[in-house]
């Protein structure tokens, strides 16, 4: 997921650089904004693999092509993450594009090329690498969460079914900081037990006589517990003696969909639309394991 972030981070980034006038689309084609926009994408996308291809793979033992079947890892919580990202991609980009002046459906495809292309480069990269993979599973995840998004647009016009990503510090992390992370930016990271992915949605949108609010979402979230060892649901730890056992769980909480507020200002409206990157703290109820658990943040 770090590398995906890469992606969307710099993009996202760039968005804030103009005045007001940024955030409204374009009535018809505007050649500049087009050329600008692909222009960034493509420079976003070569930079980020050169660089990745520096420091991220540099130190890791190279090999002939091959496949990795990591479908059972992780509780799957990294193919959530997969999905996740993907799909903030595919949004992302279509949006630029439709600023461009292109038309919608343009847009959308485009933003599906690019997401499972970005993807895919990584999944390439992993296939020469002896300590990964090329994983069918990754792909699986990144092609559900770039259709998901252009599936809803052209289904219902709009977005519907919002994912969102919240993290947390555990007190995992330090037992086996190697894996799950030694400093906090790590942590943040690669400890699955602080990572929650949500799928927020609000019955105002799909009942057309509900009195809830077009913002006002319900919100299901996937995380783990416990969960140190990736391939095992259990983990001795021999400095204190505790035998972990990994749990999943599932969140139910209410959230905020930021694009539906009622705001007035397109700049505005623009910018508070981007927290809907993130699932935002609410009282949540917990399944973990075979009991609930209740949490005044979802944490």
């Amino acid at each position: 997921m770090l590398r995906t972030l890469i992606f969307g981070s710099i993009l996202f980034a760039s968005s804030f650089s103009m005045s007001q006038s940024f955030f409204l689309p374009a009535d018809s084609l505007n050649k500049p904004r087009l050329i600008g926009v692909s222009s960034g994408v493509a420079a976003v996308w070569a930079g980020s693999m050169i660089g990745l291809s520096q420091v991220w793979y540099k130190d890791i033992p190279k090999s002939k092509f091959h496949t990795f079947d990591d479908s059972k890892e992780w509780m799957q919580m990294d193919k959530a993450g997969h999905f996740y990202a993907a799909y903030k991609i595919n949004h992302l980009t279509s949006d630029l594009f439709i600023w461009s002046g292109l038309n919608k459906k343009t847009s959308l495809w485009l933003g599906t090329g690019i997401s499972l292309g970005y993807q895919t480069t990584f999944e390439i990269f992993d296939g020469y690498s002896q300590q990964w993979g090329f994983s069918w599973s990754d792909m699986t995840a990144n092609a559900v969460g770039s259709f998901s998004y252009l599936g809803q647009q052209l289904v219902w016009g709009e977005e519907r079914i919002i994912p969102k990503f919240s993290t947390f510090p555990t007190e995992f992390a330090a037992v086996r900081p190697e894996v799950l992370g030694s400093t906090f930016g790590e942590s943040f990271l690669k400890d699955y037990n602080g990572q929650t992915y949500w799928l927020s949605f609000s019955p105002g949108t799909f009942f057309k006589n509900s009195r809830v609010p077009k913002w006002a979402c319900i919100s299901v979230g996937y995380s783990v517990h416990e969960k140190l060892v990736g391939d095992a649901d259990t983990y001795f730890d021999a400095t204190s003696g505790i035998t972990y056992s990994a749990k999943r769980e599932v969140k139910l909480s209410l959230d905020i969909d930021f694009s539906k507020l009622p705001i007035k200002r397109p700049w505005l409206k623009a910018v508070v639309k981007q927290f809907n990157y993130l699932k935002i703290p609410f009282p949540t109820l917990i399944y973990r394991g075979d009991k609930f658990v209740g949490s005044w943040s979802g944490w």
